[in-house]
């Protein structure tokens, strides 16, 4: 991936119910791609790229105000932990410990608890051409063990790459899975629906879910091959999403092929009406796709745009969902010492004519 340098603009976004202000850093390349992030939450509040005419659209959901960012309950654009996903039970066993963490989603944890990352006002800073974020999460926050400190950059190319950085470290065992939350429709954040999108997800093999509890995996990896879940050859959307069990569309996490550490293409989206495009590299050994199939029921958004189920698509690279729970998942414990690294590239273009 290229790094030419695009350098990052301060200003103030607004401030926090206690006083605080919230910084906003503005991104913009040589070729109107424009990427908005703030300190609340670390999140991503604007993605404007340009379609196949130069139209520029923003594809990313968000708010207008800092007020909604402090709520956020879909974690628009935010940065999820120290556990994304979720957490079966809301508990988990480490070192012979038993630990409980917050209850925030039916019997479960999810990305973190109530108070997550989320919802933190991060403090933040311009090194080169990244702005760097970093929040410290107290010994005990939402029930998990240690002080873990994280740091999560991000920097805009002019080859239209979004690149996230994530580090942590803690000073007791702890699980970190790390991932950003951002909403995309290439067809713009007020679009309806993603029918005319085509999607493509480079996995052999996904995490299937309880029968009873479609949000908990089984604790399986299955293969992809004759299920709705093989995405390897691109498939529109709207022939696909109708046909999902429970009609919630995709929540499921696939499983990257020949994972190793390094970076590594995962997914590709494109929108043919525009020509919009959107690839996706990660590190990790997870992508979890979800397209809101039944938690964003009629959501005030930005610009008086109204964000209603299956309007938008999320791929979080992650870990895989419960992993502390689940042997048979790729490890999430990280220990004093040891230093959790993640990286993960967005990278919008156009579609080939």
């Amino acid at each position: 991936m290229s790094q030419s340098h695009v350098i990052p603009r301060k200003d103030s976004f607004g401030h926090f119910t206690d006083g605080r202000e919230v910084n906003r850093y503005t991104f913009c390349n040589q070729n109107d791609v424009t990427v908005r992030v703030i300190e609340l939450g670390c999140v991503i509040t604007d993605i404007r790229v340009p379609d196949k005419e130069g139209i520029v659209a923003d594809i990313n959901l968000g708010y207008d105000a800092v007020k909604d960012y402090e709520t956020n309950p879909l974690s628009l654009g935010a940065i999820c932990g120290r556990v994304v996903n979720v957490i079966s039970n809301a508990r988990f066993t480490l070192d012979d410990k038993e630990y409980h963490v917050t209850k925030n989603f039916g019997n479960h944890c999810i990305h973190g608890g109530k108070r997550s990352f989320t919802h933190q006002l991060w403090s933040s800073w311009i090194e080169d051409d990244k702005v760097k974020m970093k929040y410290v999460s107290a010994d005990g926050e939402e029930g998990f063990p240690g002080e873990l400190t994280t740091i999560v950059s991000y920097q805009l190319t002019n080859q239209n790459e979004l690149v996230i950085e994530y580090s942590a470290s803690t000073n007791k065992p702890t699980p970190v899975n790390l991932t950003n939350h951002a909403y995309f429709n290439l067809a713009g954040h007020n679009y309806p629906n993603l029918d005319e999108h085509v999607l493509q997800i480079l996995a052999d093999k996904f995490t299937p879910t309880k029968e009873n509890d479609i949000y908990i995996p089984s604790g399986e990896i299955r293969d992809v091959s004759g299920t709705m879940y093989d995405l390897r050859q691109p498939v529109r959307l709207g022939n696909r999403l109708g046909k999902m069990p429970h009609g919630k569309g995709y929540f499921n996490n696939f499983c990257v092929t020949n994972v190793d550490g390094s970076l590594r293409l995962i997914a590709k989206l494109d929108h043919p009406p525009t020509g919009r495009r959107m690839e996706v590299y990660t590190t990790e050994p997870g992508v979890q796709c979800y397209t809101g199939g039944d938690t964003i029921p009629h959501t005030q958004g930005k610009e008086g745009a109204v964000y209603e189920k299956l309007c938008s698509i999320c791929l979080e690279t992650q870990h895989y969902p419960d992993s502390v729970n689940q042997e048979s998942f790729p490890n999430t414990v990280l220990r004093p010492g040891q230093q959790y690294h993640s990286k993960t590239v967005y990278k919008f273009g156009l579609l080939d004519k």
